[in-house]
């Protein structure tokens, strides 16, 4: 359990601090946020390629879809993402946001299925 505890943390880790310079990267600061729904489509393609893979061992599979996916993607920052454009009476961005990122993200998901095979 002890070993488990800390592939997820060092994934995790990981993942945060990719999360955090992405953040960074200056087309973050559009009206579209675009940081958020990057991190997210590139976790769905990561555990979509990772999730069928053969040679991915219990272990391997912690650190990379529990720990790094889940340190480096993000459901509350776009949900609260949501929630600022409906505050802000966005409304057009805020379906368009939503619908894209589950679309996007699905897709993303399915294309790391079929590039696992």
């Amino acid at each position: 359990m002890i070993k488990q505890l800390i592939l997820v943390g060092l994934g995790g880790g990981v993942g945060s601090i990719l999360r955090f310079l992405v953040s960074k990267i200056p087309f973050a600061q559009d009206s579209f946020p675009w940081a958020t729904f990057a991190v997210n489509i590139v976790g769905c393609f990561l555990i979509g390629l990772s999730a069928k893979y053969r040679f991915l061992d219990a272990d391997m599979r912690l650190l990379l879809i529990v720990g790094f996916c889940g340190g480096f993607t993000t459901f509350s920052t776009f949900t609260a993402e949501n929630v600022s454009l409906y505050q802000a009476g966005n409304y057009p961005l805020l379906a368009f946001y939503i619908l894209l990122s589950v679309i996007a993200g699905l897709a993303a998901m399915l294309a790391g299925l079929i590039l696992s095979d």
